[in-house]
């Protein structure tokens, strides 16, 4: 099994990469791989809502860039923890305009795997932040993983975040409630437990 960690900070190393690592540490204590994904530090687009991922046979986003490599590798993994910075008591905008277009173009990738969102800051904007991530789970019909806490780390430097106790716990509760229900969905496939069936999609729209 493997789960992939994305990064959402244009800061490689920093407070987001280090709460994943935490998060990763107890994921690979159950025997969970892991791989963090970070989206990097150049400017990404967002969404124009052009539909070319409609029309080119499942090949994911017409924008080339590091989203079409993530949703590549996403097939594979069998879980996914999204990290980000708060900005403005929100997700990054480089995370946001990422996940857009990889929801949007390749949610079928995400349906029946497990998802979990962190947030890291230095003050305020947690649980906006935290919702904002989580919408995504939901339109991908994905379990979503919790912990012990709404899963945030305060702190402005890696340091910092190393010196929330609390926070790095709740880091390694979602990595340990991560890894049994990946093993839970394991263990219902060796029994015959099928996904539901999907209904063919009803879009409705409220002018008429």
């Amino acid at each position: 099994m493997k789960v992939i960690l994305v990064n959402g900070s244009p800061k490689k190393e920093g407070c987001s990469y280090t709460a994943l690592t935490e998060v990763a540490r107890a994921l690979n204590a159950h025997g969970v791989d892991t791989e963090i994904f970070w989206v990097g530090s150049k400017p990404l687009s967002g969404c124009t809502a052009c539909l070319g991922c409609r029309k080119n046979n499942g090949g994911g986003c017409v924008i080339k860039d590091k989203v079409n490599e993530f949703v590549k590798v996403a097939e594979s993994a069998d879980g996914f923890v999204f990290g980000s910075p708060v900005h403005f008591a929100a997700a990054s905008g480089a995370i946001s305009c990422f996940l857009d277009r990889a929801f949007f173009s390749s949610s079928r990738d995400f349906r029946g795997k497990p998802g979990a969102a962190i947030v890291t800051l230095r003050r305020g904007g947690a649980s906006a932040a935290f919702d904002r991530l989580n919408k995504y789970f939901t339109f991908a019909q994905m379990p979503i993983v919790s912990s012990q806490y709404w899963s945030m780390v305060h702190g402005t430097t890696p340091e910092e975040i190393k010196q929330d106790l609390e926070g790095l716990q709740i880091m390694r509760t979602l990595g340990n409630n991560m890894a049994w229900l990946l093993k839970c969905i394991d263990a219902g496939k060796k029994a015959g437990v099928e996904m539901p069936v999907l209904e063919k999609r009803i879009s409705t729209g409220f002018v008429r």
